[in-house]
């Protein structure tokens, strides 16, 4: 499990990219790029960093799920995510 904080700190800088997007794309198509300069560095998209959203995870996140494999696997084996059941051939 990751530190609280680091997992607080990751939804503090989705909120910012949400908050600021708007004004971040209007500044970059004008070509503003000392107003861009002045908007917090967090809110820029490429700072965030998937992570598992149970556990926190940074490593072996799996998208579509939102999850790390880890907890991915404990989940598909307990039957807990439709859809997903084990290969064998």
């Amino acid at each position: 499990m990751a530190k609280e904080s680091m997992k607080a700190r990751e939804v503090k800088r989705a909120r910012l990219v949400a908050k600021y997007a708007e004004k971040r794309a209007k500044y970059k198509a004008e070509g503003e790029w000392d107003k861009l300069d002045a908007l917090p560095k967090n809110s820029n998209k490429i700072r965030l960093h998937n992570r598992c959203k149970l556990t926190g995870r940074p490593k072996g996140y799996i998208r579509f799920f939102g999850i790390s494999r880890i907890k991915f696997r404990d989940l598909a084996l307990d039957g807990k995510i439709p859809g997903v059941t084990k290969a064998s051939w």
